[in-house]
């Protein structure tokens, strides 16, 4: 369910794209992008390495300027007004945005500054966050003193000082451990309950776009699949069969002939399956299973589509 409206925002889209492109000489980074993005969605831009995922947030964020196409952020165009789109907006992306030599508090009120908001609301809301991360007993040391778990929070913290209504995060966990990863996750739940702000993730930790309202796929810098990540993974089957053997290419082809094409990932085969082909799979284990030196029927995840889509094949 998406989170509440925050006060003063127009149903309006809160971002939308109508044919955005970026091209680098002959390489068409983002081609055609069509994208509508609800206040306060959650909202999820996945795809492979190269599929210009970033180069599509470094375009709504005003950092790069299209090609082609048009798009609007909190109802601003990112080319006529990129400084009303700037002031809307919060950016946490796979670089820091910290000055390690400054203090955390002194991260704070420097970003605070350039968004033009007083000392002492700077000092109210820094607090407040903080406090969230248990980063308070750290405001007056150095950023460099701090770990890697901390740096990223702060990045996030520093990304919604100023109440943004849309918040961009490009692999905003990326390189953290499992326990930081679920703190940061935990902290944009609450942000996004409280504000009804709206949330623009990219993301290789496919569990943590389990949760997006919406995702899209894209790949070669064009979108290839959209919906709710149970509706994609539905749409992928209700069994995924992992296959490995020594002669793997046997095996695969002796299979494809009753299940349809498989998707080979290194030393494994994967074939989607339907509730119908349960009785099928239990003949064909018993026909040439002992054939695989691995045999596995399990349910379909995101990370199936993933992997789908990377590989160039339709989901539906």
């Amino acid at each position: 369910m998406n989170a509440p409206q925050a006060p003063g925002v127009t149903t309006s889209a809160a971002v939308s794209a109508v044919g955005l492109s970026k091209r680098y000489g002959e390489l068409a980074a983002v081609e055609g992008l069509d994208l509508e993005i609800a206040p306060g969605e959650f909202f999820g831009l996945l795809g492979p390495n190269g599929s210009g995922k970033t180069t599509t947030m470094h375009m709504l964020a005003t950092l790069v300027r299209p090609s082609a196409g048009t798009a609007r952020v909190a109802g601003f165009d990112i080319a006529g007004a990129p400084v009303q789109v700037r002031a809307s907006i919060g950016l946490v992306f796979q670089e820091s945005a910290l000055d390690r030599t400054l203090t955390v508090a002194q991260n704070l009120r420097f970003a605070g500054l350039l968004h033009d908001l007083p000392p002492r609301v700077i000092e109210e809301r820094g607090r407040e966050l903080l406090e969230l991360f248990d980063l308070t007993g750290r405001r007056d040391q150095p950023v460099a003193a701090l770990s890697g778990g901390m740096r990223r929070a702060l990045d996030i913290v520093r990304g919604v000082l100023h109440q943004p209504r849309c918040l961009l995060l490009d692999e905003p966990t990326i390189g953290l451990d499992l326990p930081n990863r679920r703190r940061i996750w935990r902290f944009i739940e609450r942000l996004r309950a409280r504000t009804g702000m709206t949330v623009l993730l990219t993301t290789h930790y496919l569990e943590e776009a389990d949760g997006c309202d919406r995702v899209v796929f894209i790949r070669k810098g064009r979108l290839v699949e959209s919906g709710a990540p149970r509706e994609l993974v539905a749409r992928l089957g209700r069994y995924i069969l992992e296959v490995e053997g020594a002669d793997l290419d046997g095996l695969a082809a002796a299979l494809e002939q009753k299940l349809g094409p498989a998707l080979r990932e290194g030393d494994v085969a994967h074939f989607r399956c339907r509730d119908e082909d349960l009785a099928l799979l239990a003949q064909l284990q018993a026909e040439i299973g002992g054939k695989a030196s691995a045999w596995r029927v399990r349910r379909p995840n995101l990370n199936d589509v993933f992997l789908w889509v990377a590989a160039g094949k339709r989901v539906a």
